[in-house]
C-alpha cells in the first residue's frame, strides 16, 4: 500500500494525462491502472480535474480571427505569410498546470509540531514540579520561622518573669485522678496579681474538643476561677491567666471541665494541685 501511495504521489499520473511520458512509462501507467483500482480512480480524477481547469481557463479567440481562419480553411487560399503579417499574434491559450507536489511537507510539519508540543508539555511539567517543591520549602521555612519566633518570645517572657523578683514559681503535681507524671508549672506575683502558666512544661493528656483545663486558686478554702487553657504539645509561651486580687492563696489546682470552663470545679476531675 505504501508503494502504491508513493507511486501516486510521484507525479507520473499527471504527466501521463498531459502526454508527457515515454512509451515505456505510458505502458507502465496503464498496467498499474489495470492492476490497481486505486490508481485507476486517481487517474480518472486527474483527468476530470484537468478538463475542468482547461474549461475554466479557456481563451476565446477574437471574432475577426475566427472568421479569417474559417475562410482560409474553406477556400484553401490562405497565405500563411500574409496571414501572419496582417493579423494579431494569437495568444497561446495553453495554460501550464502547476507541478503536482507531494504532501510530505505537511507530514514533516505535523511531526515537528507534535514533537514541539510534547517537549513543551514536559518542560511545563518540570517547571510545575519545581514550583511545587519551592512552595513546600517556603511553607516549611515559614513554619520554622514562626516556631523560632514563638520560642524567642517564650524565652523573653520567661526571662522577664525570672528577672521579676515578685514572681514565685510553683509546680502542681498529679492527683489520683490524673495519669502518673502529670504536672504543670505556674508563676504567681502577689504584688502584680498575675498568674502565668508555663505552657512549654505542661505535662498533661491532650484534651479533646469538648473539654478544657481550668485553673483555680484556693483562697480561704474557696475556689476562684483563673481561666481555661488547652494542653497543646506545640505550645512554647507563658499564658497569662485571670488576675487574682487575693494576696494570700492557699493553693492552686487544675480540673478538666467542659469547654469554656465551669462556675465550680469538678472535684473528681481534679488533675494537679500545688501549695506554697
Amino acid at each position: 500500500m505504501e508503494d502504491i501511495k508513493a507511486y501516486i504521489e510521484s507525479g507520473i499520473l499527471e504527466l501521463y494525462v498531459l502526454g508527457d511520458v515515454t512509451p515505456e512509462e505510458k505502458l507502465q501507467v496503464e498496467a498499474m491502472a489495470a492492476k490497481h483500482p486505486v490508481i485507476k480512480a486517481e487517474l480518472d480524477e486527474i483527468e476530470r480535474s484537468m478538463e475542468q481547469y482547461a474549461e475554466e481557463n479557456a481563451v476565446e479567440p477574437p471574432e475577426h480571427l475566427r472568421s479569417r481562419i474559417l475562410n482560409s480553411i474553406v477556400t484553401n487560399l490562405g497565405d500563411d505569410n500574409t496571414f501572419a503579417s496582417k493579423t494579431e499574434a494569437v495568444k497561446d491559450n495553453v495554460v501550464a498546470l502547476p507541478a503536482t507536489k507531494t504532501n510530505s511537507f505537511y507530514k514533516y510539519a505535523f511531526a515537528a509540531c507534535l514533537a514541539l508540543l510534547i517537549a513543551s508539555g514536559i518542560a511545563l511539567m518540570n517547571v510545575y514540579n519545581k514550583l511545587q517543591e519551592s512552595n513546600t520549602q517556603l511553607v516549611a521555612l515559614q513554619a520554622d520561622k514562626q516556631h523560632f519566633a514563638n520560642k524567642v518570645n517564650f524565652m523573653e517572657g520567661e526571662l522577664g518573669i525570672l528577672r521579676d523578683t515578685s514572681f514565685k514559681f510553683l509546680k502542681l503535681n498529679a492527683t489520683p485522678h490524673a495519669p502518673a507524671g502529670s504536672a504543670i508549672t505556674i508563676a504567681w506575683s502577689k504584688d502584680k496579681h498575675k498568674v502565668m502558666v508555663d505552657m512549654a512544661n505542661v505535662k498533661m493528656p491532650v484534651n479533646d474538643k469538648e473539654h478544657q483545663y481550668q485553673l483555680w486558686a484556693i483562697v480561704a478554702g474557696k475556689p476562684v476561677d483563673l481561666g481555661v487553657f488547652d494542653a497543646n504539645p506545640d505550645s512554647t509561651d507563658m499564658k497569662e491567666m485571670k488576675t487574682i486580687a487575693a494576696i494570700k492563696t492557699d493553693a492552686f489546682a487544675v480540673t478538666l471541665e467542659p469547654r469554656g470552663g465551669s462556675a465550680n470545679p469538678t472535684m473528681d476531675q481534679m488533675m494537679v494541685i500545688g501549695k506554697f
